[in-house]
């Protein structure tokens, strides 16, 4: 690969790495910014996460562009055109970048916290600018445009992937936390402490360890279990793309349990360096980011390091392919229709945690979101969307039946739906039926039965099953009600293969939505929905 893309293409995506890493290490390491000082803490906290999910975004692109020579030949091309031109646009990056570090220059490190609304719209203005303008300035637009149609259904798997693969790490998190893993990291982290401190502080009933009047708690968290959770979901990641060439026995049965081990003697070099960074240059620097900082970092350091190994072992390659194909494979711009919408429903979602108090009244701009994404797709949606049957219609009627009545006690309503205005409540409350009863069923069942269980589907009951457990496991996550959900999403998945229409899936889904809709309103629990 390395011999395939120009120098000009290396530069500028070096530089756009040493960027992201000077941003988050000038801002989330250095800086004394806490979240919880800031007075926009739930936006304080997005761009972090949003820094986060960027770094997951650049590594699975260039894996895609590892893996597919036809998007990196592609690519290639489109920023040869550029070769010698862009030079405006790399005047616009470099400004843009100005924008971003400007606040470390104007506002005095001590009132980061006091004026950070201001830092905030400097870092997210300028670093939006900053990668529209670098992205011109590798590749015209029109270039860029042709480039991302070609693929645009893959693009948005991998953008949909690197949204939720943090939040997927922090929630199977638990499933991997073990009180030996953690006692055999506060031990080691205790030894590697000790080769280079003449007195180190041990409290192994208490997890803390710690020197020079600096300690830290080794809770089940530190343990390694996130490292082992994105690693694992990062070569899964891997062996999907390059499915046809690779061996899976030894790759998951050597190279996975290889990559735990470095994965988890990284994190304990990262917890020893915390330790020392706070005993001996600055508590605040240890605590103010450099933990997660240097665990992502180490992440992606040794994600790339395992699969350029795994790459480069040929006893993990095998000729030809071996994965039966579904039985009718989507085209391009079919994929991207049944996955869009839904990446633009849990951005939105994502952007109305962070930004309101009250997340359920901003439902309406979710709304307004969703429709416009069924809108940009209505070519490709069109055509699925023809009369169901009343056995789908019964199905669903039965889902929501079962939803209200497994549903746990109603709380108070938010204090801020109360304070509306009636007529304003009662617009809010329309747009909240209207679009729990149709924009959500049809955006999640075109991702979830449409591309997740159509793609996992094939030849044989095995395939099947895979394909319904999946779809029905990812839906129940989504909706924190795990065996309701659950529940649900094997009878839409069992609606959709009983005739093979996507349209008596949306219906059931629907019926249900709307049936739970009405009796939420009819309660005043709009936390049913």
């Amino acid at each position: 690969m390395a011999r395939m893309m120009p120098k000009r293409v290396w530069m500028i995506c070096g530089l756009f790495a040493a960027e992201a890493v000077l941003i988050v290490l000038a801002f989330q390491v250095l800086a004394p910014v806490e979240c919880r000082l800031t007075g926009i803490e739930a936006a304080c906290r997005a761009l972090r996460g949003a820094a986060v999910r960027a770094m997951c975004l650049g590594a699975l692109l260039a894996v895609y562009l590892w893996a597919v020579p036809a998007a990196r030949h592609s690519l290639v091309r489109i920023a040869a055109a550029r070769a010698g031109g862009g030079r405006g646009w790399a005047l616009v990056h470099a400004l843009a970048m100005a924008v971003v570090f400007a606040p470390l220059l104007l506002v005095v490190p001590d009132q980061l916290n006091v004026h950070f609304a201001g830092v905030f719209a400097a870092l997210s203005l300028g670093g939006l600018a900053a990668l529209v303008s670098g992205l011109f300035w590798l590749a015209a637009p029109s270039g860029w445009l042709g480039w991302l149609r070609a693929r645009a259904g893959m693009l948005a798997v991998i953008g949909l992937v690197a949204l939720v693969l943090p939040d997927i790490a922090a929630l199977i998190g638990p499933l991997w936390y073990w009180g030996i893993l953690t006692e055999t990291t506060f031990a080691a982290v205790a030894a590697v402490i000790s080769t280079v401190a003449d007195e180190v502080l041990v409290l192994p009933d208490m997890q803390v360890i710690g020197t020079n009047g600096f300690a830290v708690a080794v809770a089940d968290s530190c343990s390694g279990v996130e490292g082992f959770a994105l690693i694992a979901a990062f070569m899964g990641i891997y062996a999907w793309l390059f499915r046809d060439s690779l061996r899976m026995v030894p790759y998951w049965g050597i190279v996975l349990p290889v990559a735990l081990m470095l994965s988890w003697a990284l994190n304990v070099l990262r917890i020893a360096a915390l330790v020392l960074i706070g005993a001996h240059v600055s508590p605040g620097l240890a605590q103010n980011g450099f933990h997660s900082f240097a665990g992502w970092l180490f992440f992606l350091v040794l994600a790339f390091g395992v699969l350029l190994a795994a790459d480069r072992l040929p006893w993990l390659r095998r000729p030809g392919g071996g994965k039966a194909a579904p039985a009718t494979p989507l085209a391009e711009d079919e994929v991207a229709t049944r996955i869009v919408p839904f990446v633009v429903f849990m951005v939105s979602g994502v952007v109305v945690q962070a930004f309101w108090g009250t997340p359920a009244l901003a439902f309406p701009l979710q709304a307004a979101a969703m429709a416009l994404a069924l809108w940009w797709g209505r070519r490709a949606i069109g055509p699925l969307l023809v009369r169901p049957d009343a056995v789908a219609v019964l199905a669903g009627a039965a889902v929501g039946i079962g939803w209200v009545w497994t549903a746990p006690a109603p709380g108070p309503a938010p204090a801020a739906l109360l304070a509306l205005s009636p007529v304003v409540f009662a617009l809010w409350a329309g747009v909240r039926i209207a679009g729990t009863a149709l924009l959500v069923p049809m955006v999640e069942e075109l991702f979830f039965r449409g591309y997740v269980q159509h793609r996992l589907d094939g030849d044989g009951w095995s395939r099947r099953v895979l394909a319904i457990a999946a779809s029905s496991a990812l839906f129940a996550a989504l909706h924190g009600r795990y065996v309701a959900a659950g529940v649900a999403g094997v009878v839409f998945a069992l609606i959709y293969l009983r005739r093979g229409r996507l349209a008596d899936a949306i219906a059931a889904h629907a019926v249900a939505n709307a049936l739970i809709a009405v009796v939420a309103a009819w309660r005043g629990d709009w936390g049913l929905i």
